[in-house]
């Protein structure tokens, strides 16, 4: 019981003992616990980390094993293939539309049909190559890259050949492309032509204008003659043959410094002339070609015809202070117009070519506007130029009625062509108000002038006015034409066409019915008979008149 009570005193303190112990017992234990749990955890982490591994290393080894089964069913070169077998398709398939489309078209004669049907089989036996058929095949699971080159060489050799012919061939096809070819082409061709329509106008100017080799070889062996025996052609002292101004008679005017040329025209009206005797040829020449022409024509008699030989110096009254050629001459302005030197100048305008030629402002070239202070005793005379050829008698223009007009000349219009409006200029406002520009032309060469009207009419005075007015070229582009025109514009009296016919230096389908008709025939134009230039065909109509008996024209070899 003691005991007991003893125990019972220290019982609070020995509770507090063993409460103590307890507690750190249960903590030491839920330690002990905790780190079994962790352990175990981290034992069962570990496992599945190893698991995670080995199942992480297997999966690669079957994906792995997967790749390169895709990589074997889809090789990085079969795409290569596709893409070149689908180019050599598409441009087989193009070279086989180009060959049906140029069927259609008819082009079979410009070999495009079998051109492209070619480059067609070309793709298709190269793809039919034993070489190419199992590179070409959808199941094989390894290409060759070494074939695939060649291959492709092969293709890119082929396409690059069919792009080229398509190139060269588009414009058979396209229209739009041949319409505007076919312009560019034209275009080049107008380019060319119009230069060489220059070229060949300014060439043509020479040959017509240079004096020929026998041309000149006969003034010149006819002026020695002269020079050495000038008592057989002087006329000087001598009294004037009253036939020169016997109105009575048949005149005629020749104006040339060409030998030949005028001796043609008299040897063919003295043939044709039914009564030659009654006929007189007042031939006027310059100074320098004087001696000559007076030696040819005292070398023969023609058949009682007289004729008359004089230089222009002769008649004194032609001189610049009346003259208003001869003071435009005398212009600065003018003689650079004529003689400037340089081609590109001549050659600029080929329409206005032919009057750069000094001819147009020759005094010879102008004296058929002095007639009648030339011969002031005669009532009518015949002018006619040293390129015709006469082939009938022409005394019958002496008994055509005038009606009062001065000149009488073959008119050359028809339709709108050689209307005045053609040689003058209608802008200018004197022509305008004075002139009809729809008024028909007529033709210088052979024309029959009544002197008496002309001098009534004041004709020369006329034409020195509208000569004056056109020193600048503002009214018309030179000649004597134009001027004839002006000076004679209501007093001009039509003839028949049958006694002068013209275009024999330019026109080579004139007619021969026509010719053999005619009075006298004109080589107007630049193929004159005495060039090399000159028309076959019509050459004989002036060759027949030629004195190939007279040894100066022998000796020059003349026609030859």
């Amino acid at each position: 019981m003691a005991n007991l009570r003893a125990s019972s005193r220290t019982s609070p303190r020995s509770f507090f003992c063993f409460s103590f112990k307890s507690l750190a017992f249960t903590t030491a234990l839920a330690i002990l616990i905790f780190f079994s749990f962790s352990c175990l955890f981290t034992a069962r982490t570990d496992s599945s980390d190893l698991s995670n591994f080995v199942l992480s290393t297997s999966s690669l080894r079957v994906g792995s094993t997967r790749r390169t089964v895709l990589a074997l069913k889809s090789d990085p070169l079969k795409p290569r293939l596709d893409q070149i077998r689908k180019q050599a398709d598409d441009h087989r398939a193009l070279a086989v539309a180009y060959s049906v489309f140029a069927r259609k078209l008819k082009l079979e004669n410009s070999k495009l049909v079998r051109i492209f049907a070619e480059l067609s089989r070309n793709y298709t036996d190269l793809m039919n190559k034993p070489s190419y058929r199992a590179l070409l095949e959808s199941d094989a699971l390894s290409i060759d890259e070494s074939l695939l080159r060649q291959f492709e060489k092969e293709v890119k050799e082929r396409i690059k050949v069919t792009r080229q012919v398509i190139s060269e061939a588009k414009e058979s096809f396209d229209n739009q492309l041949k319409i505007q070819k076919l312009k560019d082409t034209i275009f080049q061709v107008n380019e060319q032509l119009t230069k060489a329509k220059k070229q060949g106008a300014f060439s043509s100017l020479i040959a017509a204008k240079s004096i020929p080799k026998s041309v000149h070889c006969l003034a010149m062996r006819l002026m020695e003659e002269r020079i050495a025996h000038p008592e057989k052609y002087v006329d000087e002292g001598k009294p004037t043959p009253p036939a020169f101004e016997d109105p009575n008679l048949y005149h005629y005017a020749i104006f040339s410094d060409n030998v030949i040329a005028a001796s043609v025209v008299v040897n063919s009206a003295v043939k044709n002339a039914k009564e030659p005797w009654k006929h007189v040829f007042h031939v006027v020449t310059d100074k320098m070609n004087l001696g000559a022409m007076q030696v040819i024509f005292k070398l023969k008699d023609y058949n009682g015809s007289h004729i008359e030989v004089k230089a222009v110096e002769d008649y004194k009254f032609l001189n610049s202070s009346y003259v208003p050629v001869l003071r435009q001459l005398e212009s600065a302005n003018l003689q650079k117009f004529y003689f400037e030197n340089k081609l590109e100048n001549a050659t600029k305008d080929t329409t206005n070519m032919k009057f750069r030629n000094p001819k147009y402002l020759s005094i010879l070239n102008h004296l058929r506007f002095y007639l009648p202070e030339m011969y002031p005793k005669l009532h009518r005379i015949l002018f006619l130029d040293d390129d015709i050829v006469v082939q009938k008698d022409l005394t019958g223009l002496w008994k055509i009625d005038m009606d009062g007009k001065v000149n009488g000349a073959v008119e050359t219009c028809f339709g709108s062509f050689h209307r005045y409006a053609q040689y003058m200029n209608f802008s200018h406002p004197l022509i305008k108000e004075k002139f009809n520009p729809k008024a028909c032309a007529w033709a210088y060469g052979m024309n029959f002038f009544d002197l008496d009207a002309w001098r009534r009419e004041k004709c020369t005075e006329q034409y020195h006015y509208w000569q004056n007015l056109n020193e600048n070229r503002t009214l018309w582009k030179l000649g004597t034409l134009p001027p004839g025109l002006i000076t004679f514009y209501s007093t001009t009296k039509p003839l028949d066409k049958s006694w002068h016919v013209l275009g024999l230096g330019y026109n080579p389908s004139i007619g021969m019915d026509e010719i053999r008709n005619a009075a006298v025939v004109h080589f107007n134009g630049n193929m004159k008979p005495w060039l090399d230039i000159a028309m076959n065909q019509f050459k004989p109509l002036w060759t027949k008149y030629v004195d190939y008996d007279l040894e100066f024209v022998q000796a020059c070899n003349f026609g030859l």
